[in-house]
This record gives structure tokens, sequence and C-alpha cells, in this order.
């Protein structure tokens, strides 16, 4: 999964958005938080934020400045407008199981930080990818602003996921405060 939306619950995970209608036949703009922003048509009908609207991708395909889908029973710009700003959830259970030393983004949230030797550092509230790369926010333990620390495996060398912890290598301006 890519980047990490907030509003998760235990059995479902938000895999994508609808963005702005795409030209005048229904198509519309979608943000992909899959590995792979294709792959997001590939788990079959995805479920609209109430849960009650299924909602199935017909067609995607990338382009070099959005991904773009077709999504069954919209042919209209209105009717691809209407859908703006829809969340797309996926049951959990519908996902594979994550291997050793893999997990998914979602999986993240509400980790503790803590430092090599264990001290607490905050909890993790996202991962963000604002195109270089996946970025942790940490909520300090003693409040302020959050922290952003690269996704790499020198920041970050251990995620323990069973353990509901990740190892934060804090940045050098950290470490003198």
């Amino acid at each position: 999964m890519g980047q990490a939306p907030l509003d998760q619950d235990a059995d479902r995970l938000l895999v994508g958005e609808i963005g702005a209608a795409q030209g005048l036949k229904g198509e519309v703009r979608l943000r992909s938080y899959t590995q792979d922003p294709a792959e997001i048509a590939a788990y079959g009908p995805l479920q609209d934020e109430a849960g009650a609207t299924l909602i199935e991708i017909e067609h995607v395909r990338v382009t070099p400045k959005a991904v773009i889908a077709r999504i069954k029973g919209v042919s209209t710009r209105e009717g691809a407008e209407a859908l703006n700003g829809t969340k797309l959830y996926l049951p959990r259970a519908s996902l594979p199981e994550r291997e050793e030393g893999e997990w998914y983004v979602a999986d993240l949230i509400g980790l503790d930080a803590v430092d090599p030797s264990g001290a607490p550092l905050g909890t993790v509230v996202g991962v963000h990818n604002f195109g270089a790369s996946d970025l942790v926010e940490v909520a300090p333990a003693n409040g302020g602003e959050t922290l952003l620390v690269p996704f790499t495996e020198a920041s970050v060398p251990e995620v323990d996921i069973e353990n509901g912890r990740l190892v934060l290598v804090p940045p050098e301006e950290l470490e003198e405060d």
C-alpha cells in the first residue's frame, strides 16, 4: 500500500479516492493508495465510506500526470462529477496476508515510535509521500508539532507490527533538543 490516510478501521482499508471528472465520457481521476496504482482495479468492487455502495472500477490507465479510471455505470461527466471525493475502501479480509518483513502502511498508524534504546519518542500518525519518498509522521510524546522522518532503513531500521512499535533514529536536530 502507498500513502496511509488516517480514517482506517480494523476491518477496512482506504485504498483510494475518486477525484475530478476527466473528459466528457464519465472517466475520473483516481488517487490510488495501492503499491501499484493500477492494481486498485484488481481488488474487485470497493465500498464507499458508508459501506453501502459498491463501486467497481472497470478500467484504469496510468498517465504521467494522473491515474484515470472508468467506473461501472458512469458514462457522463455529470455522473463522474457526482463521485468526486468518494473514498474507496476494501475489506481487510480481501487483502493477501503479509509476508515476513512486509506490512500494510495502514498498520503503521498508531504504532509507538521509540528510539534505538527503546525510549518513547511518540506515536505514528501518518505516512505520506509528497513525490520524493515516503515520510513517517510522528506526534511527539511530549506534545508539540509532528515530526516528518524519511521512511528509510537508516531512519526506521525496525518495524514491529506485532508488538505495536517501530524504531526511529531521530534526526540530529531532535537529538540535540
